[in-house]
């Protein structure tokens, strides 16, 4: 394993964290009676696997069902000198219930404290105010840390580039977990503010969110070679020194071994991905043609400010990413939790084009004209069922 100064926490961060929202066995509490006995072991044996490699970044969440009560059966028996153990948990209107759900994580996990708080779900500009806001929940985090249960705090983010930034530039936070890797290289300029503020970064869901890349579609396998695209995405993350560690939701002890051959090459990046790289970027040129590829973005409006609130931005890239890496499936996955995500993934898909006048907010846009037309081709590419998020599961 590897490891990386995690920004001014100075924790010595392996490039692989070990996320916990995979191994669970419900996305809602229930009694430590409830728990299959196999899954607790697939859970403990999960945890030991890392251990044995060196990862030894936990990273769960309040939200994340029976995943703390679980984790509390194998945490006590690691070695606390070495485990880094990071939990989130939502910012509510009340810093009372955030304190009464970060003791329960506690109590939970059975640790004395945790080495990493995060904010959990700083997605818009309310909650950023309402938990920065005097007596809110960053103000609750510092009393904790103060009392000792919390070393660092920072926050996790599924939020706009602008919102992430703010974030980042008041100062307050220790690190940031955040999207971002090959198919998603929008929060690059946040990544940017966080080493500004010497903040560590923790890459949110690179192998999921980046591309279901555990399943990738044959012709995104071949573009990648002699890499899979899996191994292709961890390298050209972390590439980049700005980016200390990379999640791994890992549901079985086996799903480490596909990102450790990424390990030997880390040495060698500049002298593997430029190739894989150009032939990528190549192919996105010869299907949808250069002039869209450096322009598509121009002029776009944020999705509320849509009539309808249709997030346009996201659904011309991910019928770029159908069109050009056959990422069909990915896409459909993606586009089909639009309108049903809250501020997790935000806007509407694009069912109702056909009653909605988009001609105002898309005047900025060179390719206002065709917008409409490329939106409806997309809902028909990538629409059907309504896709829920995991933890409504």
């Amino acid at each position: 394993m590897q490891y990386r100064r995690f920004g001014r926490t100075e924790l010595q961060m392996p490039v692989f964290s070990c996320g916990g929202m995979r191994y669970q066995y419900k996305w809602q509490d229930l009694p430590q009676s409830q728990i299959p006995e196999a899954n607790q072991r697939n859970l403990e044996a999960t945890i030991r696997r890392a251990f044995e490699l060196g990862i030894y970044h936990i990273e769960t969440a309040r939200g994340y069902g029976s995943s703390e009560m679980q984790l509390g059966q194998v945490l006590p028996q690691l070695p606390r000198e070495k485990l880094i153990f990071q939990t989130k948990v939502s910012p509510k209107p009340d810093p009372r219930e955030f304190r009464r759900q970060f003791q329960q994580s506690l109590n939970f996990c059975q640790l004395e404290y945790v080495d990493l708080l995060g904010l959990h779900g700083i997605n818009n500009k309310e909650i950023f105010h309402n938990s920065l806001r005097p007596g809110g929940c960053l103000d609750e985090a510092k009393k904790l840390k103060a009392e000792g249960k919390v070393r660092h705090i920072g926050f996790s983010t599924h939020g706009s580039t602008e919102t992430i930034t703010q974030a980042i530039e008041t100062g307050e936070f220790d690190y940031v977990n955040l999207h971002w890797y090959y198919i998603n290289q929008w929060n690059w300029s946040a990544i940017e503010a966080a080493q500004r503020q010497d903040m560590g970064v923790f890459i949110i869901s690179p192998s999921d969110k980046g591309g279901h890349l555990y399943n990738p579609p044959p012709k995104l396998v071949e573009l990648c070679q002699p890499l899979s695209p899996m191994v292709f995405n961890d390298l050209f993350c972390l590439s980049h020194p700005q980016v200390h560690t990379l999640s791994l939701g890992a549901a079985r002890p086996s799903d480490f071994d596909e990102h450790l051959k990424v390990l030997p090459l880390l040495d060698k990046a500049d002298q593997i991905l430029p190739p894989i790289l150009e032939r990528l970027e190549q192919e996105a040129i010869a299907v949808l043609g250069k002039d869209w590829l450096d322009n598509w973005q121009v002029g776009l409006p944020k999705y509320d400010n849509t009539p309808g609130n249709v997030n346009i931005p996201v659904i011309l890239w991910l019928r770029n990413l159908a069109l050009a890496y056959d990422m069909t499936e990915y896409g459909k996955a993606r586009y089909n939790l639009l309108t049903n995500a809250g501020h997790w993934f935000p806007g509407a898909k694009a069912d109702n084009i056909g009653q909605l006048n988009l001609q105002s907010c898309l005047t900025a846009s060179p390719y206002k004209e065709v917008i409409p037309n490329l939106l409806r081709e997309t809902d028909r590419l990538l629409g059907g069922t309504t896709v829920k998020r995991l933890s409504q599961s």
